[in-house]
């Protein structure tokens, strides 16, 4: 069971010395000015030729937290991965002070860091773009990065992504700040990060900023033009399917997958049903591209 009280939750399992995937990696890239080390891990990374897709963690996930999931989906697909965590998620740092995020922390994130993280690792989306697979925020950050650099992206799988903010979302995530200061979730969080209070309270306290209840990104992803798979739980306590429907209006390019029994993290709670509609579509956006 996923512990509540978190978006995605905290959950022990395997994720060093999984088949495919290598050790866990730090490079230094420069964030409008400022020296920042990312951490990431490579998924196959000898499948020379092979498509690339990369793993956008949700709003407290870390490069660790993805479990086996990226090596299950590589090998299911035959290609190569990439996983990293955002700067101050996992072992990502910013080595100088940071101010609180501000209301465009999702775009800074996909306009400057992905794009400054990619050339610092040598990946030329112009020559080879890849597929990107987001959740929950690190969706909607996908969604952004698509929108501003539609050549540079094969595809997209979004996971429970936000294109608005909804009170559901507003409600679980107040939720989550009381389990934070009064059950073990601290604890449990540091398993996975360097730093749990910054990793939780960035998180927290921006998703909880009265002026953040009108972001938005609906008019934005209106420039998509890549295939898009959005994928969203029935039960998901963090979102409606007003998200993905969303999504589906302004890129028609969109194919949705609704499923029961599921709540904010698929590829946690219904993970083999993921693959097969990830695989599915990749198959069949393959078949109708004559190159």
């Amino acid at each position: 069971m996923r512990p509540q009280g978190a978006e995605g939750g905290a959950q022990q399992g395997t994720d060093a010395g999984t088949a495919g995937a290598g050790p866990i990696e730090h490079v230094d890239i420069d964030w409008a000015g400022q020296r920042v080390g990312i951490e990431h891990q490579w998924i196959h990374r000898d499948r020379f030729g092979a498509p690339l897709v990369i793993f956008l963690h949700e709003g407290l996930g870390s490069v660790r937290m993805w479990k086996d999931f990226p090596a299950r989906l590589c090998d299911a697909l035959g290609w190569r991965g990439l996983v990293y965590s955002r700067v101050g998620y996992g072992g990502s740092r910013l080595y100088t002070p940071e101010q609180a995020w501000g209301l465009d922390f999702m775009h800074r994130q996909a306009h400057e860091v992905l794009p400054a993280l990619l050339d610092a690792l040598g990946i030329d989306p112009d020559v080879q773009p890849p597929w990107l697979i987001g959740h929950s925020d690190g969706g909607s950050i996908a969604l952004l990065y698509a929108a501003r650099y539609p050549r540079r992206v094969a595809g997209l799988v979004v996971m429970a992504p936000h294109i608005v903010v909804e009170d559901l979302s507003v409600a679980s995530i107040s939720a989550a700040r009381r389990a934070y200061l009064e059950t073990d979730l601290r604890e449990r969080l540091a398993k996975y990060h360097d730093d749990p209070d910054r990793a939780f309270w960035r998180w927290n306290d921006i998703w909880l900023h009265p002026p953040f209840r009108e972001w938005s990104i609906e008019q934005e992803i209106a420039t998509i033009r890549c295939p898009v798979l959005a994928i969203q739980g029935v039960d998901d306590e963090y979102g409606t399917m007003a998200q993905i429907r969303g999504i589906a209006r302004r890129v028609p390019q969109t194919q949705l997958v609704e499923l029961p029994d599921c709540a904010h993290s698929p590829h946690r709670d219904q993970p083999d049903a993921v693959i097969d509609e990830v695989r599915a579509f990749i198959g069949a956006v393959g078949a109708q591209d004559p190159g």
